[in-house]
């Protein structure tokens, strides 16, 4: 006798067909949709409102930190990012440029460029070459350090295979860029980040992180060292989730950031870069979406509850919406993760099923119907996200907020579980080809620990071999002497390996 297949809001599945799923997943919560620019993506109000709800708690730890917020501008001349050679190599095959001012009407009627630039502008795809060439005026003395400035702003970087929050043409951000009077400061600063992102991250997105240091061919172009934070996906994947930059004096030599010492003599800055995108929509999308669809974390959802009214006869309608208006009013009242709960109460011509379900798909994290029945029995039940949609609770205002708190412990609960299931040790070449090799199109791999000799060309070889890659070197891990699972040859610590995106 075969197995009933069980109907789920979102198809394909997970199991079936994890891209297609990510995709449905992002349609029926109305987060985002493809723009009529190659790449790129609208954010629609319900994605927006998310990143809305990032932004605010990030900006706040920046600020906590001493970090103030400018503006920079979005074209760069081609210039400046020629003047550090590692930089303009790394980037140089994503630029947008803009070579002409204006447009003109050619012989066919059509528009076409005229006024051309005597420089190309690079549309900014990260700003440490713009924002360097204008520290470089503002810091004159080590009175003026430490100089902690950050943006929120977009960047184009021209990508030729996109998928919406995780890799488009065009993406939003932050970019904290400082400057310091000594290294170690500086070491500091770039560490300091790291833990704000993975703090973030853990907090408010239950989403848990490995901090580590990528590797030399991983780093960013132009930095000493690269900081991460990785994420697991539910396809066993690894996710790139924010990143810190130590900068060393590389580029304040580029753009000359100069400081006069206390001693009198002139030296080069020492600078940062970090930054964290709309990837981190993503992230929370593939760590904790089911096959309903989309499931947020109440700290940073979009709303946190929707009040549904039920009504089956036009007379109960004023009595029914009166009721919701008088339960949303005491919600609103109550803070949660610093703000007024967000509460909606969905007066659609729509039956409540079809509601429910929609609610579902859009990830709030409580749903409230509200009948005349329930109102003249006095018994309200309240639905968690987090719990199968039929299971319920009963309600009471006072408990909203432990309720959420409860929903946002058990979705970290859940990640950490998933990550820890499938990250292993492998000491095997053998066994790790063959942990990184799908038998057919089910989902595979994970976080691989593993020896490795420091030789870029394993790396190199690796990704050639199964498109995986060293991740990071673990910041949580102790030294460990063993032997590269590659060639034998002496390893101090173990590394991940995995699949990413």
């Amino acid at each position: 006798m075969t197995k009933q297949k069980v109907k789920t809001a979102i198809t394909p599945t997970r199991d079936e067909n994890y891209p297609e799923w990510y995709q449905s997943v992002l349609k029926a919560a109305d987060l985002a949709e493809h723009s009529a620019v190659r790449g790129c993506m609208v954010i629609k109000p319900w994605g927006y409102s998310i990143w809305e709800n990032m932004q605010r708690v990030l900006d706040g730890m920046f600020k906590e930190t001493g970090h103030q917020n400018a503006y920079f501008p979005l074209f760069i001349p081609l210039s400046f990012l020629e003047k550090e050679a590692q930089h303009v190599e790394g980037f140089a095959k994503e630029c947008a440029v803009v070579t002409h001012h204006r447009l003109e009407k050619g012989k066919d009627g059509k528009l076409v460029p005229a006024g051309e630039l005597e420089e190309p502008l690079i549309v900014r795809p990260t700003s440490e070459m713009i924002i360097g060439h204008t520290f470089a005026k503002w810091v004159e003395s080590y009175r003026d350090l430490p100089l902690l400035i950050n943006q929120w702003a977009n960047v184009v970087r021209w990508e030729m295979r996109t998928r919406m929050f995780l890799r488009t043409t065009e993406f939003l951000w932050q970019e904290g860029h400082t400057v310091h009077a000594s290294k170690e400061e500086a070491l500091v600063e770039t560490k300091r980040m790291l833990e704000i992102y993975s703090e973030f991250c853990h907090d408010y997105l239950a989403l848990p992180v490995i901090r580590g240091e990528k590797t030399e061919s991983e780093r960013f172009p132009g930095a000493v060292n690269t900081y991460t934070i990785e994420a697991m996906t539910q396809d066993r994947k690894a996710l790139q989730s924010g990143t810190s930059h130590f900068l060393g004096q590389n580029f304040s030599k580029s753009c000359g950031i100069q400081f006069r010492t206390v001693e009198g003599n002139q030296e080069f800055g020492w600078t940062t870069s970090w930054g964290a995108t709309t990837r981190l929509i993503g992230a929370v999308i593939m760590a904790h979406s089911d096959d309903d669809g989309l499931v947020l974390p109440p700290r940073i959802a979009s709303a946190h509850i929707a009040i549904i009214p039920i009504i089956h006869n036009e007379e109960a309608r004023p009595k029914v919406i009166e009721y919701c208006e008088n339960i949303a009013a005491q919600l609103k009242k109550i803070q949660y993760a610093g703000q007024s709960l967000r509460v909606i109460i969905d007066t659609r011509d729509m039956r409540g099923g079809e509601k429910s379900w929609g609610w579902i798909k859009k990830g709030i994290p409580l749903r409230l119907e509200v009948g005349l029945r329930e109102i003249e029995a006095g018994q309200l039940n309240i639905c968690r996200r987090d719990k199968p949609h039929k299971e319920t609770t009963p309600f009471a205002v006072e408990r909203v907020v432990s309720l959420l708190d409860e929903i946002q412990s058990n979705l970290l609960a859940k990640a950490i579980e998933f990550r820890d299931l499938h990250t292993i040790e492998i000491d095997d070449k053998k066994e790790f080809y063959d942990f990184f090799t799908a038998k057919g199109e089910e989902i595979h791999g994970g976080f691989a620990l593993c020896h490795w000799n420091g030789d870029p060309a394993i790396e190199a070889k690796i990704k050639e071999d199964l498109n995986v890659t060293i991740r990071c070197i673990p910041l949580h891990l102790a030294p460990e002497d063993g032997k590269c699972i590659f060639t034998g040859e002496r390893s101090s610590q173990r590394v991940i390996f995995a699949k990413a995106y």
